[in-house]
């Protein structure tokens, strides 16, 4: 489908005016994030009604600023770069708060094995102190 120069841009004027006018309009549309608008070359001589050749031959200086608008304008690999990191960052997120859940978990049971050894210590020794008060000796069971 091929897209026709926006009305507001007058055939009758000069070309120089038409590429600024067409830059503006460039410069001037919002983007969505999904589908970054792209200020290129082929867009603003379509826009303007220009041939590339004039552009690059006569008009440097709004060739110029195109460029320097390209260079402002996040790209559209920049959206899915930036899209991929935040998903990254969720991600991250996610993890640390299971890497402190796993943490706090492994410090629980830690402490239940200290505290378990602790006991099994405790029980020993009362079993020793219990064996010395008897004093138990050995019996020979007949049969």
């Amino acid at each position: 489908m091929a897209k026709q120069p926006l009305p507001d841009i007058s055939a009758k004027s000069s070309a120089a005016d038409r590429l600024g006018q067409a830059l503006t309009l460039l410069t001037q549309r919002k983007s969505n994030l999904d589908e970054p608008q792209q200020a290129t070359v082929a867009e603003l001589c379509r826009l303007a009604g220009v041939s590339r050749n004039s552009l690059y031959r006569y008009h440097s200086e709004t060739l110029k600023a195109l460029r320097k608008f390209q260079c402002r304008r996040p790209t559209r690999q920049d959206f899915s770069a930036t899209r991929t990191v935040e998903l990254l960052r969720t991600e991250n997120a996610s993890l640390h708060e299971k890497m402190a859940k796993l943490a706090a978990l492994v410090d629980h049971y830690y402490s239940a094995y200290r505290e378990a050894i602790a006991l099994l210590e405790r029980r020993d020794r009362e079993l020793a102190a219990v064996r010395r008060r008897l004093d138990l000796k050995p019996v020979v069971v007949k049969h």
